[in-house]
């Protein structure tokens, strides 16, 4: 148990528990306890807590890395935290109109889609590592989120460029789980 319980399984635990605070901030913007907040403070702490879950995000690879800390529950968390902050940050600007319902639609489609080739994959012995492709995919939608978060110019476009790349991605890892 100890061996599971190290820091970058705490910080993906952390990171797993920002995802519905931030998705609140977007949601729950009527909430009377808030009447007094100008619009502009739910951006901003849905932006802070988003930035916080990324820099833990960085971390906790780094740190598994670095330490050899790496576990399989670290293997289960850290992606599951990574699908839980994407989820809360895009449903939660759909839900304030500021993200594209294909958008999103794609993204996760995409994101459930690779899940489910990921459990085939391992129940097949075959290795599921991320490739670069992934990687970017990754960067590439927390941009989009980020930017679609505090309303900024362009931020419709870096959110399709998530969504080509995010495509990518998925046929990338598609492609080479039939080769294997």
């Amino acid at each position: 148990m100890s061996k599971n319980l190290n820091l970058p399984n705490i910080l993906a635990l952390f990171r797993i528990a920002l995802a519905p605070l931030m998705l609140w901030f977007f949601i729950d913007r009527a909430n009377p306890i808030f009447s007094s907040w100008h619009i502009s403070w739910f951006d901003y702490f849905a932006g802070l807590i988003f930035v916080i879950a990324s820099v833990t995000d960085f971390f906790d690879g780094f740190i598994a890395r670095a330490w050899d800390q790496m576990t399989k529950l670290g293997g289960i968390l850290d992606p599951l935290a990574d699908k839980m902050l994407v989820l809360a940050g895009f449903l939660g600007l759909m839900a304030i109109d500021r993200a594209s319902v294909w958008a999103v639609f794609l993204i996760l489609s995409r994101e459930f889609f690779i899940t489910g080739l990921r459990v085939v994959a391992v129940s097949e012995g075959k290795d599921v590592a991320s490739t670069m492709a992934g990687k970017v995919k990754t960067v590439a939608q927390m941009f989009a989120i980020g930017f679609l978060i505090m309303n900024w110019p362009y931020a419709t476009t870096i959110l399709w460029f998530a969504v080509a790349l995010t495509l990518y991605s998925g046929f990338e890892y598609t492609r080479d789980y039939f080769k294997a």
